[in-house]
């Protein structure tokens, strides 16, 4: 996949490669955000009674699901699944992102088939705080591998992981990127994971204030939520 603008370009005018931050998990903001041009529509990825759905809120039982100040029953609702996502977009799965949320064991297994079945050999970006969930995809070398980590504990994880060397990593091969809250960020902590990883991505970005921030830590990619911003970043340049 050829990205819009080079990210090793210098910190200084570079093309920042773009997310959509949720935005595959709706149909509208899904078709919104592919106009738009970014570089990757981010979907996030829970499992169900073995079947990897599109969907940020979470499980509670069988019939609610829930997220903060909001309670949903699930009866009536058309939550996606990953396989309709992705037979939905056949011009368009290599700029997907999978988000992977929750715990469950099985849900990087059934992610890793999904994929097998109905995107063979596209570099599909899969990203999630729960690194242990790779192995999964250790035979899928095509599988583009995005660490993401919320919190400064798992930023020094991060940064501990990456400087032992690749032999650390379960699926041997190089990771893609790391997404990381920008708060967690400063341009020396960018400098030292830029030497291990291909992309280091940040979010929140949703106000030009933002990007500036981004650029001055000297990131390659940015998440947020504003499309007209994200396309502007590439109609920029």
């Amino acid at each position: 996949m050829t990205w819009h603008g080079d990210p090793k370009d210098s910190p200084d005018g570079r093309q920042l490669l773009t997310v959509a931050h949720r935005a595959a998990n709706d149909v509208a903001t899904l078709s919104a955000a592919l106009s738009a041009n970014v570089d990757l529509v981010e979907a996030d990825v829970r499992f169900f009674k073995g079947t990897p759905e599109i969907r940020h809120t979470k499980t509670l039982g069988s019939k609610l699901l829930w997220e903060p100040g909001e309670l949903i029953r699930r009866e009536g609702l058309a939550i996606p699944t990953l396989t309709e996502v992705l037979t939905s977009l056949p011009n368009d799965r290599h700029r997907l992102m999978l988000d992977l949320k929750g715990f469950r064991p099985g849900l990087g297994p059934a992610v890793a088939a999904v994929l097998k079945q109905h995107a063979p050999d596209l570099p599909v970006t899969v990203c999630t705080p729960h690194w242990w969930m790779f192995k999964a995809f250790a035979d899928t070398p095509h599988i583009r591998t995005v660490l993401s980590a919320g919190s400064w504990p798992m930023v020094e994880r991060l940064r501990a992981l990456l400087n032992k060397g690749q032999a650390e990593w379960p699926n041997q091969r190089p990771i893609f990127g790391c997404s990381v809250h920008r708060t967690l960020l400063t341009p020396e902590i960018v400098a030292e994971l830029r030497r291990h990883v291909e992309h280091v991505i940040t979010w929140p970005v949703d106000t030009a204030n933002d990007v500036a921030d981004a650029r001055r830590l000297g990131v390659t990619g940015v998440t947020g939520k504003d499309l007209a911003l994200l396309q502007s970043l590439h109609s920029n340049h």
